[in-house]
């Protein structure tokens, strides 16, 4: 199956994607109207915002394997649109945790990452996502070169993380971490090749030096 997507085919999926990406923010005033939050509704809105980023960052590993299976390369380009939007919810996800939980208590902070794993994978896992927004634009990319996809291969360590971060951290209520988890190792199992080459070519490496040897 091949669909062709012109330019301003691509345009208008950036619009309708960037319009879909903005609706759970605004589902928000009216879910407190209704009252759809409980009486202490920061946890709530914590787990509300990692979802969201974790679902975006999802789609976005969705996207190469739907334009190879369209045969549809221009695809490719609504990629950094949709990873942007899964960094935004992440950094509202730590807002919410650093105001409004921990109200900006820098030691009660530096604690929490230190003592708690889920935290420190928790922050581990939105460093990576800051360091590939900054790079993502096409200029950073031409300056990096070919260090430019090691870097954002960084986002398949994220994509690990952000589940087992979201596991760890329910008290109870395990399946649906465990269904990011896995829907995470199956993107990941669908780029095994690309991943396991480097391992291949330092294996190949090393078993050349053994043989000069």
């Amino acid at each position: 199956m091949r669909i062709k997507l012109s330019p301003k085919k691509i345009t208008g999926l950036k619009i309708l994607l960037h319009l879909a990406a903005i609706l759970p923010l605004v589902w928000l005033p009216w879910a407190f109207s209704v009252g759809r939050f409980s009486a202490d509704p920061i946890p709530e809105l914590i787990q509300y915002f990692g979802d969201w980023a974790l679902r975006i960052l999802l789609l976005s590993l969705c996207v190469s394997p739907l334009a190879k299976a369209l045969k549809s390369a221009p695809l490719i380009k609504v990629r950094r649109l949709i990873g942007l939007w899964s960094f935004a919810y992440a950094s509202l996800h730590l807002l919410v945790w650093l105001w409004l939980d921990l109200q900006w208590g820098w030691s009660l902070i530096g604690s929490e990452i230190i003592k708690r794993g889920f935290v420190t994978l928790g922050m581990l896992s939105w460093l990576i996502l800051l360091l590939l927004s900054l790079t993502s634009l096409q200029k950073i990319q031409r300056r990096l070169g070919r260090y430019w996809q090691r870097l954002h291969n960084w986002v398949y360590l994220a994509a690990v993380l952000i589940p087992i971060h979201y596991w760890w951290a329910v008290k109870s209520g395990w399946i649906q971490p465990l269904i990011y988890l896995l829907l995470s190792l199956s993107l990941l199992w669908w780029r095994r090749d690309k991943l396991l080459r480097p391992l291949k070519g330092l294996f190949k490496r090393q078993t050349s030096s053994t043989k000069r040897r």
